[in-house]
């Protein structure tokens, strides 16, 4: 794999903008955020202004949080902050064109998944020296971690998996949550006799959001990767994927479904089970009218296959990396602040229930007192893995490649076994680039 760095051409190629698409890179940064300008990373390391990028500033319900932060630091340390905020789904295409291009400088929030990508570019600090200060847990700090360099302090870590809603559930006569396959299929068709709208399972159907299928080939039997030879369009993958076109086809799943289309239709009280991070209990009660919704919300073990199995989840969370040149020291200082310290990470918990990554963290009193993520804590992030494609800087690609294949064949325009060869024919070709 390599490690060398990858120039704006390249990683305007690795996101299939391709040469052609340079002209569409002045596209891309008149979409910036007013605060994103023209400032270069080759500054002064040592001042005390810097920018900090976060797709979170983009969202609503986590924006009013880490304003709060940067304003008590810009306060404490008599520093600027810049604001800079993407969309989720355009934020690592459009972060990596910003930095590829010299235009981003200080602090990143990244998902752990784009970690490698970013780090093959070359343009971030080795956090190595600072990261020891922080009291992390192990699997914290591993998923900062990116070719033995720790380039990330995590700032968040937990897993994405199953919510239930219980009231649904007992409505449908549901008493407890079903553990395999078969059990959950029954259950789905319990809800769907309930009418009035409700999607059993608000799974995602769109490009964007289906890389959740990955889980479900697991639970299958994939290994999606093993000894580096890509397994999708191996049996268990094409039984996942014949499965998830049923579940479909019987309206027990529902067309054109994205992460924030399953948290609205579980939110107005339409959908009994959705894929969500943990972060979903305080996203999606937030939005919902009915403010009983938390109470009802449950983290649930992903069905498995058969009694026995190992419930399939995909670890989830987030670092902070910082770029270097322009105001890296004190950019430094603030996400190990932002992520160690403990007044800090336990109201950010309080307002976004999101877990601490550090030792001290978990253990205060505002998280060991909340139950939702202490059975999440317990039930999906135990099991949770990361994906064996977050080590190639063509992971957006790959996970892109897989859902466009799932969607022809949910839509009917593919088969499950020839949509599963020519996805795993094309993730090979990715990884052998």
């Amino acid at each position: 794999m390599t490690t060398s760095g990858i120039s704006r051409r390249g990683a305007l190629r690795m996101f299939g903008i391709g040469a052609l698409g340079l002209a569409g890179a002045g596209v891309l940064s008149a979409c910036a955020p007013s605060g994103a300008g023209s400032t270069t990373n080759g500054g002064d390391p040592k001042s005390k202004d810097f920018d900090f990028s976060s797709w979170s500033l983009n969202e609503e319900a986590a924006k009013p949080s880490i304003e709060k932060i940067i304003a008590a630091w810009e306060k404490s340390q008599n520093s600027k902050i810049r604001a800079v905020s993407y969309p989720y789904n355009e934020y690592l295409s459009q972060l990596t064109l910003k930095l590829g291009g010299g235009e981003t400088t200080g602090a990143v929030h990244l998902d752990i998944a784009w970690l490698a990508a970013m780090a093959q570019m070359g343009k971030l600090a080795d956090l190595g020296p600072v990261a020891g200060k922080g009291g992390y847990t192990d699997v914290a700090l591993n998923s900062g971690t990116y070719d033995g360099t720790q380039y990330g302090l995590p700032w968040n870590t937990g897993s994405i998996g199953v919510i239930a809603n219980s009231k649904l559930l007992a409505k449908a006569g549901i008493k407890e949550h079903p553990t395999t396959v078969e059990e959950f299929e029954a259950a789905l068709r319990e809800l769907k006799g309930l009418g009035g709208g409700v999607v059993p399972y608000a799974a995602a159907t769109k490009v964007a959001q289906l890389k959740d299928i990955f889980p479900w080939m697991q639970t299958f039997g994939c290994k999606l990767l093993d000894n580096g030879k890509v397994t999708i369009g191996d049996d268990a993958s094409i039984d996942a994927v014949t499965w998830y076109k049923k579940l479909h086809d019987e309206k027990l799943i529902a067309a054109d479904v994205d992460r924030f289309d399953a948290r609205a239709l579980f939110g107005q009280g339409k959908a009994a089970f959705y894929d969500d991070a943990i972060i979903g209990k305080g996203v999606t009660s937030a939005q919902s009218k009915d403010k009983t919704l938390a109470d009802a919300m449950q983290p649930m073990e992903r069905p498995v296959l058969k009694a026995g199995d190992t419930p399939q989840a995909l670890l989830w969370g987030g670092v902070i990396a910082i770029v270097k040149g322009k105001g890296q020291d004190a950019a430094t200082e603030f996400a190990l602040h932002t992520t160690t310290d403990l007044a800090t990470t336990s109201r950010y918990f309080t307002e976004r229930a999101l877990p601490p990554s550090t030792t001290a963290g978990l253990a205060a009193p505002e998280v060991a007192k909340d139950t939702f993520s202490m059975e999440w804590t317990s039930k999906i992030t135990k099991t949770a893995t990361g994906s064996p494609f977050w080590q190639f800087a063509q992971n957006s690609q790959i996970e892109e490649a897989v859902a466009k294949q799932v969607q022809a064949v949910l839509v009917g325009t593919a088969k499950p076994k020839d949509a599963m060869k020519q996805a795993g024919e094309e993730v090979a070709a990715f990884i052998k680039r």
